[in-house]
């Protein structure tokens, strides 16, 4: 089972966050909380911007597919995560690990360009208000939505396909809690210089680009706010994507964190760490930044919590 060639190998072994056994129940019960809030938070603000009369804009568009990629990114890693801390026995089937790193990387590549084009969505927002229902139309919308999903499914499956191509022979344990990409490979005994640079170049690309159409957003945001003379009016734009730069910024900050160590400090420790922080803590956060923080947001769930049947209009957008 952990020998021979590709063709051979039926399952992995998930070593997971920690292989103490005296921890094992403690951070089930963590990241079952995690988890639990991840899930009622994501589709809190995927029921209210569907439904909501009141939450029918593009930056609510996009936000809802956020949410929706937040809860299919913590899917395709708690429920076997959470097992795993209960059984002795931390076994994934060769096709389940491909299918949760396609997953994976299908959600992560989407969440970075779906970030991106919510900053865009606020540039237009802020700099161009008059034009903004023409510039960020429902067309645009759904057109931006659906290239972001095509591309994240098209790099998942040249990505996955190219990490399964390589063989693995002499062990089968992953020191990891998901099927990552870098541990996957670590364990091959062929050649893996096409696959890693297929990863680091795809990984690379993404983020520059998707930084690129944030930062240049932001800056144009940060300047047009500077023209405004009254404090109020920069107030009243500052608040309108406060939410978003926070989000972007624990984010961003965290995949930077990861591909900007020094390579001498670069350990799979910091990897696990910085990957429970962004496929679990931030789908979970992101809901509290886009509610707390939002007016429009908590307005929503008054009303809901006030007249379930009045508040909503039960037509989706």
């Amino acid at each position: 089972m952990a020998s021979g060639n590709l063709t051979h190998l039926t399952e992995f072994i998930l070593r997971g966050v920690s292989d103490r056994p005296d921890l094992q129940m403690p951070l089930f019960f963590v990241f079952l909380v995690i988890y639990g809030l991840t899930v009622a938070g994501n589709l809190g603000i995927i029921t209210l911007t569907s439904v909501d009369s009141q939450l029918q804009t593009p930056m609510y568009f996009f936000l809802r597919h956020l949410a929706i990629i937040n809860l299919g990114d913590s899917t395709v890693i708690a429920p076997k995560m959470l097992v795993n801390f209960l059984v002795s026995k931390k076994t994934i089937s060769y096709y389940g690990c491909a299918a949760q790193l396609g997953g994976f990387l299908v959600f992560i590549v989407g969440e970075i360009f779906m970030l991106a084009a919510m900053a865009y969505d606020r540039y237009v927002a802020i700099c161009n208000p008059l034009l903004y229902m023409v510039v960020v139309s429902p067309q645009i919308c759904l057109l931006l939505v659906s290239l972001t999903y095509l591309y994240s499914l098209t790099t998942a499956l040249t990505v996955s396909s190219c990490v399964f191509s390589v063989s693995y022979c002499s062990s089968n344990i992953i020191d990891h809690f998901y099927c990552d990409n870098v541990p996957l490979l670590a364990l091959s005994c062929s050649d893996t210089y096409i696959p890693e640079t297929v990863v680091f170049t795809s990984a690379g690309t993404n983020l520059f680009f998707s930084m690129i159409i944030v930062l240049t957003s932001y800056f144009h945001i940060v300047l047009a706010i500077l023209r405004i003379h009254s404090s109020e009016g920069r107030r009243k734009a500052f608040s309108t994507c406060a939410s978003h730069m926070m989000a972007v910024t624990v984010f961003y900050g965290t995949l930077l964190f990861m591909y900007l160590q020094p390579r001498t400090n670069h350990s799979l420790d910091t990897d696990k760490m910085a990957s429970v922080f962004y496929t679990l803590v931030i789908p979970m956060l992101n809901p509290l930044i886009y509610s707390l923080r939002n007016k429009d947001v908590k307005d929503a769930f008054k009303r809901f919590l006030k007249s379930p049947c009045q508040a909503f209009n039960f037509k989706l957008v």
